[in-house]
């Protein structure tokens, strides 16, 4: 792992949607059990002096099995800045900022879609711990 250290971490988008409120609530058609899909994309931007803006991008769409039909989507981007020591390990200063940086950053995002849900009348929604580093192998082996 590179040397680094966050500067500024801060909510840069965050969005809520449930289309099909106040039917959710009040219409029960059998419609089942839901289900949940997440995406998560780690974005990294370079700036001058080993400054890095890492964005971590999550995705939630709660949708009814049976109709299909959305509970709720949310989208957020949790950024950090980090200022990060000369590494000139390429593979290094990347594992660090796709890894490390999103594995800090993650805490407090689960705890913002946590209170959204909640807040909107839905069963909070607490999602899972997520492992950065097998994440950062997945998608390296889908690259090859």
């Amino acid at each position: 792992m590179a040397k680094f250290n966050i500067i500024s971490q801060f909510l840069k988008d965050i969005s809520f949607e449930s289309p099909n409120v106040p039917e959710l609530f009040f219409k029960n058609d059998g419609n089942g059990q839901a289900k949940l899909e997440i995406n998560i994309d780690i974005q990294i931007k370079g700036a001058e002096n080993n400054l890095f803006m890492v964005d971590l991008i999550i995705k939630a769409h709660s949708k009814l099995e049976a109709s299909d039909k959305s509970i709720f989507l949310i989208e957020s981007t949790y950024s950090g800045l980090v200022q990060m020591e000369e590494e000139k390990d390429e593979e290094k200063k990347k594992r660090t900022l796709l890894i490390d940086v999103p594995t800090l950053l993650f805490p407090t995002v689960r705890g913002l879609i946590t209170r959204l849900t909640s807040e909107s009348g839905f069963p909070a929604f607490t999602m899972q711990p997520v492992d950065f580093a097998q994440l950062y192998e997945q998608r390296n082996q889908q690259a090859k």
